[in-house]
């Protein structure tokens, strides 16, 4: 009896005493614990030499959509079913493909090519499926149009280069086509509009990290300035449909919006939570602020910001302003955001630190022999204030990993990319550990984590089940329920079905897509 309660003292005193994933006894994990297995290894059925398939992908319940930007066939038709063009004429002109999925067989669905495609549009940066509605962002288009076609045409003229389009899909039944054809109201050469797309319901926002203008408040209406004096600050702009049709809601800037600030390089939307990440804002603060105040201190270059939005009916205002708690320079805070209900995840693969383990509450270590090893940082909201949760590190952190350069979350469970982690693991190892080999250069990982009792614990280190140096595994993902998607953008075999030989590697820089399922 005496040994049982001493036992049971110190299993207590170790999980008091911090929330390191490596001091969490085995029983308590095992109760975390999920089973991830890979369920399908997705190529193109046109695949080819630099296509660059996975760059982005999303996935809605059993519907999974990878963008292709790269893809260079001279289609400006969606085809419906399981065929791609093999036309190569039209380079990086871009295509989207849609798969969907029976108990768990993927099949594809459709090929998707811009009504306007042109070469260089990269039609497929940028992708994101919400029910039977997609979005595909194609940030290189170069139409001069500033405003939204509700329907199936799109503008054929180009004399606004890269100024960026976004493109609108609905699906009845098994058939996709296009509902609406958006640009922005102030669209510009150059503003790359589309560079990010997400969507939620009703409501579709759109970025454009080099648009140009020096506001520095929320625009709630149709209209956007054509002020073009801060290059690249960026902008956002948000969509709501209403029986069928598109307009524009809002134009939001950053209310300290300065030039080159990037301001939503990544964003996110939850119901009526917009979130937006600026990499290169340069503010040295350490703190969040909650409400509608910013920093305008510009010491600590790039180190990049996260800005919470919070909408009223149509109004839409600033919820809150976040730094880490510990930054450098050019650790890029910010390069990616996710959210779920009340819980914000900010990803900064430039962070230097070489901590490997995670750390409850308002922490970041200060350590910075770990170039570009790369962090992420789990925010939650009590009301209208939010507040840090946790700062996350990998297992087997190294220099250059670039730990959260992508991730998601759904409910407790977040997922992130290190496109060019180094090891040579082949597939899933369920549990706390990571491999620390580093043979295979860039070939990338994915970690997934659970939160159980306000607490973060890994629960698997994904590899690719045919890893190679420079696959670039983890360079996207798209989380939804139990499944996870990750984007191997530069990944080689010559396979055009789903679940074909991966192991060939003749067709350089093809890339592909793996799908993963938890239980």
């Amino acid at each position: 009896m005496g040994h049982s309660r001493s036992l049971l003292i110190l299993f207590l005193i170790l999980f008091s005493v911090n929330s390191y994933s490596q001091f969490v006894p085995f029983g308590f994990w095992k109760k975390l614990s999920l089973f991830i297995s890979q369920q399908a290894y997705v190529k193109a059925v046109n695949s080819g030499a630099g296509d660059l398939f996975g760059q982005a992908v999303s996935i809605s319940h059993d519907t999974l959509v990878v963008g292709v930007p790269s893809e260079d066939s001279n289609l400006t038709t969606i085809t419906n079913g399981p065929t791609a063009s093999a036309n190569n004429s039209a380079a990086t002109s871009g295509a989207v493909y849609v798969y969907r999925r029976s108990g768990s067989i993927w099949v594809q669905e459709a090929y998707i090519k811009a009504s306007n495609a042109a070469s260089l549009d990269s039609f497929g940066q940028s992708v994101a499926i919400s029910g039977d509605t997609l979005v595909v962002g194609a940030p290189f288009e170069d139409s001069n149009q500033t405003t939204i076609t509700n329907g199936t045409t799109a503008s054929s003229d180009n004399s606004a280069s890269s100024s960026g389009a976004v493109y609108v899909y609905q699906r009845t039944g098994i058939t996709w086509a296009q509902q609406a054809y958006i640009k922005a109201a102030n669209a510009d050469a150059n503003d790359s509009f589309g560079n990010s797309v997400v969507i939620d319901g009703e409501t579709i926002v759109v970025s454009s990290t080099n648009e140009s203008s020096a506001q520095t408040n929320i625009t709630n209406g149709t209209a956007a300035s054509a002020d073009n004096s801060a290059n690249s600050a960026g902008a956002v702009y948000v969509y709501q449909r209403s029986g069928g049709i598109w307009n524009q809601e809002a134009y939001i800037k950053a209310a300290n919006s300065e030039a080159f600030d990037q301001f939503g390089k990544s964003i996110a939307i939850s119901g009526d939570t917009l979130v937006v990440g600026s990499t290169n804002e340069s503010s040295a603060q350490t703190t969040i602020t909650n409400g509608t105040a910013v920093s305008f201190d510009n010491s600590a270059l790039s180190t990049g910001a996260v800005y919470v939005y919070f909408r009223t009916s149509t109004i839409w205002v600033q919820q809150a302003y976040i730094k880490p708690p510990v930054l450098s320079s050019g650790d890029t805070f910010g390069h990616s955001v996710s959210i779920s209900g009340n819980t914000v995840v900010v990803g900064a693969p430039n962070e230097d630190s070489n901590q490997t383990f995670i750390t409850s509450g308002f922490f970041a270590s200060a350590d910075n022999s770990a170039n570009n090893a790369g962090a992420v940082y789990v925010y939650q909201r009590t009301g209208v204030s939010w507040a840090q949760e946790a700062y996350i590190k990998a297992a087997n952190s190294g220099p250059g990993d670039l730990f959260g350069w992508s991730l998601a979350i759904s409910g407790d469970i977040i997922a992130v990319g290190a496109y060019e982690e180094d090891s040579n693991q082949i597939g899933v190892l369920n549990g706390m550990t990571a491999s620390f080999d580093n043979s295979l250069a860039t070939s990338g990982a994915a970690y997934v984590y659970k939160r159980s009792g306000g607490i973060w614990n890994q629960i698997a280190f994904i590899k690719a089940s045919n890893p190679d140096s420079n696959d670039n595994f983890g360079m996207s993902m798209s989380l939804s329920g139990n499944t996870l998607a990750v984007g191997a953008r530069n990944e080689a075999s010559n396979a055009t079905t789903i679940n074909g030989d991966q192991f060939n590697n003749s067709s350089t820089q093809t890339g592909a897509v793996y799908v993963f399922t938890a239980y």
